[in-house]
Formats: structure tokens, C-alpha cells, sequence
């Protein structure tokens, strides 16, 4: 029997690889969605997406409104920065910075894994292309590692979890590759942090493309010399969405 593994999936490019990774790991992989009130909650639907196409054993979505505490242009009436380079993304935590929310859903993901006798975590952390984020350094994976340890029944009786993260000494274009490798169709995933109705195709949405998380994401298809396969809007009027090369 597979050991099972718990994998927080956003419905993103960094989750959505690190479930095609602990797929091919041979975990029997149960996917863990959190609609946490933020903004672009279409990637709710993206998250949903992906645990069917990689056979999810079991997809759960947990309901958490972090709106309540707000801090964040994600859960918060604040503007999401958009056109920013790379110098002024690493400068200082930006504003769609979520208050504790990795630590938040690390602890959701570590209550699902004791209900199913599971002891491995996945989660996409990265340390390189991260917009600054402090909950997504290797010290504090560990630092949850050691507190899953210490703060659970299954851990005092013995068990000893780990939380993998296999993006995070990866650039996005080194993530892409991976995922490519594994056969991920990326055009399932979403990752823009303020995404707008698509006019080419009503009810759906597309990526800004300016924000922080759409220039990453496109810049790791550039430097992995793919086509970005989602759609974006254009500031162009006039001119239809199209997929970013």
C-alpha cells in the first residue's frame, strides 16, 4: 500500500507541480484546498481542476475567511501591485503578503494528515522566486516540521511527519521544467493574484498578467522557452485575451 501524503493545492503552478511530483513519488496524494476569503478565489476551481486530472485520492475544500484579520491586498481593500521588476519585488514583504497563512494552512494540512494516517506533507514553498514571503524559507519549513513533531497525538506516539517541499531551490522556469517532465498541463492551473473577466469567453476569467505572481509566472515560461498556456487580458482595447509567450 502507497503511503498516503497531504498536499496543499492551491490550483497554482507551484502546487499543481508538487502534486504531479508526489504523484510520481508514488504517495497516495489527498489534496487540500482553503478558500481563506481571498481575492482570487477562482483559483478554488483551478485547484479543483488539477486533483481530478492527477486522480487525487481525495479532494477536500475547507472554508477559513481570513478577511476577518485582514493585512493583506489578498483578504483586504488594498491595491495589488502591479509592473513591478524583480529589484523591487525582493526589497521588502509586499502587500500581498497573507499574515501567517502558510503557517495556517500547514496546520490544516497536518489536522487532514492525523485523521488519515498520513505522515508527509507536500507544499510548494520556494526560496528563490517568492515575492519575499517570510513563510516560504526552508527555516521555517523546518521550524513546522519540528512543531509537527512535538504538537500532535500522532507525533507523540511516535510518528515522525515530514513536510516535503521539492520547489523550493527551484527558479520557476527549473519549476516549469519539472512539471513539463511529468506531464502537468499547466493550462489547467491558475496564478494571478487579481484576475478580471475574460471577454473572449464569458464566465471565465484571465490572468492580469502584472501582477507579481502573473511576471514570475511568465517569466519562468520565458526562461523555459514555453508558451504560457493561460489566458491573459490585454490593457489594449479593443484586443482580444491571448496566452503570454
Amino acid at each position: 500500500m502507497s503511503a498516503r501524503a497531504v498536499v496543499l493545492l492551491s490550483g497554482g503552478l507551484d502546487s499543481s507541480t508538487c502534486l504531479a511530483w508526489a504523484r510520481e513519488r508514488g504517495f497516495e496524494c489527498w489534496t487540500l484546498a482553503v478558500d481563506y476569503g481571498q481575492r482570487h478565489r477562482v483559483e478554488l476551481e483551478a485547484a479543483r481542476r488539477v486533483a481530478q486530472a492527477l486522480g487525487s485520492a481525495g479532494h477536500r475544500e475547507l472554508k477559513l475567511d481570513l478577511r476577518a484579520i485582514g493585512g493583506s491586498a489578498l483578504t483586504a481593500d488594498l491595491e495589488v501591485p502591479r509592473d513591478r521588476d524583480e529589484r523591487a519585488m525582493g526589497a521588502d514583504i509586499p502587500v500581498t503578503y497573507v499574515p501567517a497563512r502558510n503557517t495556517v494552512l500547514l496546520g490544516l494540512a497536518l489536522a487532514l494528515a492525523e485523521t488519515l494516517d498520513a505522515h508527509d506533507l507536500v507544499a510548494g514553498m520556494n526560496a528563490l522566486d517568492y515575492s519575499g514571503y517570510p513563510d516560504c524559507r526552508p527555516e521555517f519549513v523546518r521550524a513546522f516540521e519540528a512543531l509537527a513533531n512535538l504538537a500532535t497525538r500522532a507525533g507523540a506516539g511516535g510518528a515522525v511527519f515530514t513536510v516535503h517541499t521539492p520547489l523550493m531551490s527551484l527558479d520557476k522556469a527549473g519549476v516549469i521544467r519539472l512539471g513539463r517532465s511529468l506531464g502537468l498541463d499547466y493550462s489547467l492551473t491558475h496564478t494571478c493574484y487579481d484576475p478580471a473577466p475574460d471577454p473572449a469567453s464569458p464566465g471565465a476569467c484571465a490572468a492580469c498578467g502584472r501582477c507579481d505572481a502573473c511576471l514570475l509566472r511568465l517569466k519562468g515560461f520565458r526562461e523555459a522557452g514555453l508558451p504560457d498556456p493561460v489566458r491573459y487580458v490585454t490593457d489594449l482595447p479593443g484586443l482580444e485575451p491571448t496566452s503570454r509567450t
